[in-house]
């Protein structure tokens, strides 16, 4: 909102025998900030409004000359006390203009600070699920990661138990093997035992036939004599 349009919707109400007034300005703009209305106001005013000249007196001009003098005193000392008010007024305005652009200025500044601080807050909630996204990551290469840990345990578990179970069986068949060649040892024992007393025997058998053939050859001889 600049001095122009300001001074342009003052124009428009002055011509439409409407008060100018900061209101009716700020109305007839659509809205505005009152202090801005009204320094640009008092600008248009000092530019374009002037003091109603006073009527003319229609009497002798030494009584017109001394009744203007009069007048013009009256209204010097009348108005003095209205000046000083005019200007406590004016300077009262401007403080509330220079506090109004004060507030408006901070209000800027807040509402850059806000804006930062939503920038910034929307950063930290971006950053917050990007961290999320890579925490479950990890997570989920932890879990794979266990799974394989545990899928090697059970392999290394079942080879071991495999590795266990054949040892039991070559202990068991070395078990059997030992007791079969103990049992081979004690068959052939028995075995040589056997042959030995079979050797004795057919020995023993064949010195008898020898003694009954000398005993027949014997007899013989003797049946033969007699």
């Amino acid at each position: 909102m600049n001095f122009e349009d300001v001074a342009a919707a003052a124009d428009k109400l002055q011509a439409g025998g409407t008060p100018v007034t900061i209101d009716a300005v700020r109305d007839a703009l659509g809205g505005g900030s009152a202090s801005a209305i009204s320094r640009h106001l008092a600008d248009w005013r000092a530019a374009n409004e002037t003091p109603p000249e006073p009527p003319k007196a229609e009497l002798p001009q030494n009584l017109v000359a001394d009744l203007a003098r009069w007048a013009q005193q009256f209204a010097e000392e009348a108005g003095t006390g209205t000046r000083a008010a005019l200007a406590r007024h004016e300077e009262e305005l401007e403080a509330l203009r220079e506090a109004g652009d004060a507030l408006e200025a901070e209000r800027g500044e807040l509402q850059q600070q806000l804006g930062e601080l939503t920038a910034a807050r929307d950063e930290a909630v971006a950053s917050l699920a990007e961290r999320d996204e890579e925490i479950e990551r990890l997570n989920a290469e932890l879990r794979n990661a266990k799974q394989v840990a545990m899928d090697a345990l059970v392999g290394k578990a079942k080879d071991q138990l495999a590795i266990e179970g054949k040892d039991a069986q070559l202990a068991d068949l070395r078990t059997q093997l030992e007791k079969g060649v103990a049992q081979n040892a004690t068959l052939s024992d028995a075995r040589l035992a056997a042959e030995m007393e079979l050797v004795g025997a057919k020995t023993a058998r064949d010195s008898l036939e020898s003694e009954n053939a000398e005993l027949r050859a014997q007899v013989a001889a003797l049946r033969k004599k007699g």
